[in-house]
């Protein structure tokens, strides 16, 4: 079997603040910044990367942007919050990036303040339909798995929510029921009712774990777009839940018989839908120790132990593309917590939500002054 890597592209998204307070300046940094956008929250600014396939490529193309920034705010004595939700005491008042936009204003009135949050979309290039659709239904099965992974929001407004992803217990998925789809003609026929019933004001309006992406959707789409994941602040993590997604896929296209939901799991679609939203709601609670539905069989399964399971699946076309190494990140993150379960723990030992942001603040820094590139 001939493997050949993927594209792959990042949308971050991140809250910029003090140590101890969210400050929005989104709008000054779309000026300043080519390559930066305003969310429709002030406090909130995303950058978008290139597709490439090497990980050393992608691994420059996330840390340069965030650099500029990093210098950028600082002669404002401003920072990168690496948080995925507005964890500092806030009041309830949605700080609009543009009074002028008027899918901003839908947004606002809306959803209100439950949007502003931050996250990484995962973009994987696919551009064989009917293998795109493939991989979309797998990915969305095993979606709880990389929340999990990443999970950094266990605070809202000076608090400690209970929650492991805050920021996916709040955020509004928009449409509330977003089925399995079949194919193409499937999605583009259910995008098409959904923006003339209202459901969806336009296609940007279509909030999941997953969706298809690409330069006309919903009629020319070319990749998977994972939306799922909370803000990743190391690098070296978001690039190994990339490779495994990635590795996923590639294994998918080997053996569609056997990965492929449509064909391989005993549930209908629509049974699916509810297994996986239902897998999405524990991750989001309870992240690596949250008890999952597996998609195949319905077996109740610990998430962790089926990142391990997952790993072992993948190992072979992972040695054979030379990405083993790409994947350790992910071992750490099993034996010593994602970040959620580490901020947590330190919370219940009586740090407080600043003290546990500032400690971050430094780590992030220190970890973008090691890269040499």
């Amino acid at each position: 079997m001939n493997h050949k890597k993927l594209l792959k592209g990042f949308e971050v998204e991140l809250f910029t603040g003090t140590i101890n307070n969210h400050v929005g300046v989104s709008n000054e940094i779309e000026e300043h910044f080519t390559n930066f956008v305003k969310e429709p929250d002030n406090r909130n600014v995303e950058y978008i990367t290139p597709p490439y396939t090497d990980y050393k490529v992608l691994h420059k193309s996330l840390i340069n942007p965030r650099k500029d920034l990093r210098k950028w705010l600082k002669s404002r004595n401003l920072t990168i919050i690496p948080s995925s939700t507005l964890c500092f005491c806030h009041g309830d008042k949605f700080q609009r990036s543009d009074l002028n936009n008027d899918y901003h204003q839908f947004i606002e009135s809306k959803y209100g303040i439950s949007i502003a949050t931050s996250s990484v979309h995962i973009n994987m290039g696919v551009t064989n339909l009917q293998k795109l659709f493939s991989a979309i239904r797998l990915a969305r099965c095993e979606a709880a798995i990389y929340l999990s992974l990443s999970a950094s929001s266990p605070f809202i407004n000076g608090k400690n929510s209970g929650n492991h992803s805050q920021r996916w217990i709040q955020f509004p998925k928009t449409p509330k029921e977003v089925p399995f789809f079949k194919d193409h003609l499937h999605y583009v026929t259910w995008v098409e009712a959904n923006i003339k019933n209202g459901d969806m004001q336009n296609i940007r309006h279509f909030w999941s774990s997953i969706r298809p992406n690409g330069p006309q959707r919903p009629y020319d789409v070319d990749r998977l777009e994972l939306r799922v994941c909370d803000f990743i602040a190391d690098i070296d993590l978001l690039l190994a839940i990339t490779a495994f997604l990635e590795l996923r896929i590639i294994l998918l296209f080997e053996n569609i018989e056997n990965l492929d939901p449509l064909l391989s799991s005993k549930f209908s679609l629509d049974e699916l839908q509810k297994i996986c939203d239902e897998n999405e709601i524990r991750a989001a609670k309870k992240s690596l120790n949250a008890e999952l539905i597996n998609w195949k069989n319905g077996e109740i399964v610990l998430c962790k132990d089926w990142i391990l399971n997952l790993l072992e699946e993948i190992s072979a076309v992972a040695k054979k593309l030379n990405m083993i190494e790409q994947l350790q990140p992910i071992y750490r993150v099993i034996e010593d917590g994602n970040k959620s379960m580490q901020w947590i723990s330190k919370f219940n030992n009586g740090y407080t939500i600043n003290e546990i942001m500032k400690f971050e603040i430094e780590q992030m820094i220190k970890s973008e002054e090691q890269v040499i590139l």
